[in-house]
């Protein structure tokens, strides 16, 4: 079985042929992570499976590349790049993974949670600009942060704003229960946290769920972080209430464009703290991603063998 891996950084590809074993078939990993989607056929050539990083697979595409049987996408966000339901009317599966970053993530969200409860990009920002910005800051200790949707990220999440002395709320869509962490209604917990954080998978149903009105039902200054996806948030009504003071800080991993434009409203806004989606990017991350890729492409040559 021939797979490709088709946009890899130097990072992930220096990873893949470090725990790629000779015995497994023949694996290429395609070192230009800016690959168009028009090119992929040519790549792909013959090969049944495709890794994929973050490149575009519209459908139309999938079905020239003419023995690809399998997609593994590196992460949970393939909608955001690609239609599940299209490929596999199309004889095309594909795969996802999970877990492998949830560490990582809710330290990214953590940190982002912090500076924005600090002002730290703010102050960072007019410092560099010669002026001696001083702002009010919040005192997390004894705050409630709002978790919404309750996974593996979220778990970690909840164990390190425990440890910080928080109580921590959650809303999943399926009931749950985790040690410490009270589950209550969505409705509540808009109300009653200081901070909220989204952890959602992109899906139909999940697309803008932070709605306008869901923002309006947030608690006066919240903080909103994201480090899901971006599309989850209504993002002109997050804008609206960054600007009116309805919410007091935003820290995004994530957004509806990426890369973000450098003329985007949010890179004009001052009360937002803003990262690359680089959340997951840690070498203990991206060892769990690359192998949990690897493991998904053994698996699928041994059903096909």
């Amino acid at each position: 079985m021939r797979a490709v891996f088709v946009d890899a950084s130097p990072g992930l590809a220096a990873i893949a042929e470090r725990l790629h074993r000779p015995d497994e078939g023949e694996l290429v990993v395609n070192r230009d992570p800016d690959i168009t989607p028009e090119q992929l056929p040519a790549l792909l050539g013959d090969a049944a499976v495709a890794i994929i990083d973050h490149t575009t697979l519209p459908t139309a595409i999938a079905r020239q590349c003419r023995e690809l049987k399998h997609v593994v996408f590196l992460g949970t966000g393939a909608r955001s790049y690609m239609n599940p339901e299209e490929l596999a009317e199309a004889g095309i599966q594909v795969h996802i993974i999970k877990g492998y970053g949830d560490t990582a993530v809710a330290e990214c969200a953590f940190a982002l949670m912090w500076a924005a409860a600090k002002g730290f990009a703010e102050m960072d920002r007019g410092m560099r600009a010669g002026n001696w910005l001083r702002t009010e800051t919040m005192q997390l200790t004894g705050k409630t942060l709002g978790l919404v949707g309750f996974g593996g990220i979220a778990a970690e999440m909840a164990r390190l704003a425990r440890g910080a002395g928080m109580r921590v709320l959650a809303w999943n869509r399926t009931p749950k229960a985790h040690p410490g962490v009270d589950f209550v209604a969505l409705e509540t917990l808009l109300a009653e946290s200081q901070v909220v954080s989204l952890h959602l998978l992109l899906t139909d149903e999940t697309r803008g769920f932070l709605s306008r009105a869901r923002i309006q039902a947030m608690r006066d200054g919240a903080i909103l972080i994201n480090t899901a996806r971006g599309a989850i948030v209504d993002e002109a009504a997050m804008l609206d209430a960054l600007a009116s003071g309805k919410l007091a800080h935003a820290g995004l991993d994530v957004f509806e464009i990426e890369p973000l434009p450098a003329d985007h409203p949010l890179t004009q806004v001052p009360n937002v703290t803003l990262s690359a989606h680089s959340a997951f990017r840690t070498p203990e991350a991206s060892d769990n991603l690359i192998q949990a890729a690897l493991d998904h492409c053994r698996r699928i040559a041994a059903d096909i063998g």
